[in-house]
């Protein structure tokens, strides 16, 4: 019966553990891992959004303004934190060249702890990525 106690504080001990992680990963995130997101985020979303009919046709890149939008709003859902609010701001999105603007503000949520007040609501932080996609003539 001892080796079930054993057993039973592992896996208290465990759960544990995970709910500190959790709970240092929404405090520690920082303004330049939320940059570096962004910046891939916007590459990725760019490079899904070309329009090949264009390019075979024409030989010149160019992106569809929809598409990029979808992407990049379904890819930064993917890796967006719960315990924030986000606010995307798309200023400008130019199909010929290829040139986007974007503009991502977060603000981490408010906690109640034993009837205080702990926010984080005066410290934003505010990414802008300005993005332009070109090819390479060889």
């Amino acid at each position: 019966m001892k080796e079930a106690y054993w057993g039973y504080w592992l896996v208290l001990l465990g759960v544990f553990v995970v709910v500190i992680l959790l709970l240092i990963q929404n405090v520690t995130s920082n303004n330049t891992e939320n940059s570096y997101t962004v910046r891939q985020i916007n590459e990725a979303a760019l490079v899904d959004a070309i329009d090949y009919a264009y390019y075979r046709e024409y030989g010149e890149l160019k992106i569809n303004k929809e598409k990029f939008i979808e992407s990049f709003a379904r890819r930064f859902a993917e890796t967006a934190s719960l315990s924030s609010e986000y606010q995307i701001i798309i200023t400008g999105v130019y199909e010929t060249p290829p040139k986007v603007s974007v503009q991502i503000t977060s603000k981490t949520n408010t906690y109640f702890i034993a009837n205080e007040q702990t926010s984080s609501e005066d410290f934003d932080m505010e990414s802008r990525v300005e993005a332009i996609l070109e090819q390479s003539n060889k």
